[in-house]
């Protein structure tokens, strides 16, 4: 596991260095206010919703050629908070998300094109538990000030695509297959 972690963390870093070498200018994630929140639904019963705590990330843009863009945001699995938090030691299990093998879920755009457009559609890269997939994401962009920005976004995804819910917990008849993914991001320019 420790050694996973060290990897994505040199992957990160080594992308971050070759990005910054075209990139124009980085936007940094300010941590204290952003939020990446999820919910699933659950037949009969409150929906399974909760936010992660412990967000990474960064957006790199060529603002002379308006191409080869990239953002990559993580979250750390085993930090989040839950509507049901008995179920917590569950959902962070090897029947769900299993955080201590895949301690991390990462969203890779690859390269996009952005001329200060209000609105994007991309189809970006989910990685979780090991598995990568590319889905779509409608993001929102909203100016606040100059050097801060507000990005908000929704996706959704398959959680068995991603082995999330094992055995008993795989059958999608109560604890349905669709997860929602909602951000709320600020950035800063560095």
């Amino acid at each position: 596991m420790l050694k996973k972690f060290k990897f994505f963390i040199l992957v990160l870093f080594f992308s971050t260095v070759s990005f910054a070498s075209y990139a124009s200018e980085r936007w940094i994630l300010d941590k204290t206010i952003s939020t990446i929140e999820f919910e699933l639904p659950v037949l009969f019963l409150k929906n399974v919703k909760g936010k992660f705590n412990n967000i990474e990330g960064f957006v790199g843009l060529n603002v002379k050629q308006k191409e080869n863009n990239k953002a990559i945001f993580s979250v750390e699995i085993n930090d989040i908070d839950i509507n049901y938090i008995k179920y917590k030691d569950l959902l962070l299990s090897n029947v769900f998300f299993d955080a201590l093998k895949f301690p991390r879920a990462v969203v890779d755009t690859k390269k996009f094109n952005y001329d200060n457009q209000k609105e994007i559609k991309l189809n970006v890269e989910l990685t979780l538990k090991d598995k990568s997939q590319m889905v779509p994401i409608k993001i929102y962009i909203n100016k606040l000030a100059e050097g801060l920005v507000q990005i908000q976004s929704e996706l959704q995804f398959s959680r068995t695509d991603f082995g999330i819910g094992q055995g008993k917990w795989s059958n999608t008849s109560i604890l349905k297959d669709e997860v929602k993914l909602k951000t709320n991001l600020f950035l800063f320019r560095e």
